[in-house]
């Protein structure tokens, strides 16, 4: 296959058992950027043998270490992925047919599907799951959020077929991914100054169940759809109960 100029960077963590899914689909690439934070599985060889260029690097938060993996890339065109990200073979081709008509002030949205408790996950809200991941990074950069970092950049243009995403590796890596989320996404309350509310924390879980399970649809993709609604709002629960958890502990220092 012939390569074109593009950049794949993904940050990586303990994640052999996806990495080499994820850089198989970009075989078009002719740079493959890797930025681990020291795994200690085999992520750093399988990415090795793969053709990527390692480079290791304490964590950060999401924004910054995507910043940093963009700015180890050698070409300006960037496909930004997550390790558990693969590109469909239909996207594949499509980035390679556009990419001489690309406007390098675009970032481009691929629709993102998920694979989750023996499915593809179509409802609740999951699909179509817009994540910009082509850009030019002499136009976009990363914003710093350490939680729903993005690509900053002038216009937005989207992709035709899907990103493939194995979200989770089981109902257990759920729960966790869960917690570590909650527990951002309460400090990220904290620090822009958000109270606690024992409204937010009670009402906010049983809405968010009802957006997902029954406006989103979610009840259409069977017992999955129904744990993943149940998922979704008690990751939205803990966030609340979190953020009384940082407040109180606040009070007691002080």
């Amino acid at each position: 296959m012939t390569k074109l100029p593009i950049s794949v960077v993904i940050i990586t963590l303990n994640e052999e058992a996806h990495i080499e899914r994820c850089i198989r689909s970009v075989p078009f690439a002719d740079d493959i950027v890797v930025v681990d934070s020291f795994s200690t599985d085999r992520t750093v060889e399988i990415a090795e043998k793969c053709g990527a260029r390692v480079f290791k690097e304490k964590w950060k938060g999401f924004g910054p270490q995507k910043a940093f993996a963009t700015e180890q890339a050698k070409n300006p065109w960037i496909i930004s992925l997550d390790a558990d990200e693969a590109l469909s073979p239909e996207l594949a081709a499509e980035i390679v047919e556009s990419f001489s008509d690309l406007d390098p002030e675009a970032g481009y949205l691929f629709p993102r599907k998920s694979y989750h408790l023996g499915r593809w996950i179509e409802h609740g809200g999951w699909y179509p799951d817009y994540q910009l991941r082509l850009y030019n990074k002499t136009k976009s950069q990363w914003n710093s959020a350490a939680l729903h970092e993005k690509v900053e950049v002038k216009k937005v243009l989207k992709m035709k077929r899907d990103l493939l995403h194995w979200v989770f590796d089981n109902l257990s890596d759920q729960v966790l991914t869960n917690d570590r989320y909650s527990t951002l996404g309460a400090k990220q309350l904290a620090e822009a100054g958000e109270s606690f509310s024992y409204f937010k924390m009670i009402f906010k879980p049983y809405g968010k169940f009802v957006e997902t399970y029954f406006v989103k649809r979610g009840f259409q993709d069977g017992l999955p759809g129904f744990i993943i609604s149940v998922g979704a709002a008690y990751s939205l629960f803990l966030k609340f109960a979190k953020l009384w958890e940082i407040e109180r502990a606040k009070k007691s220092s002080g």
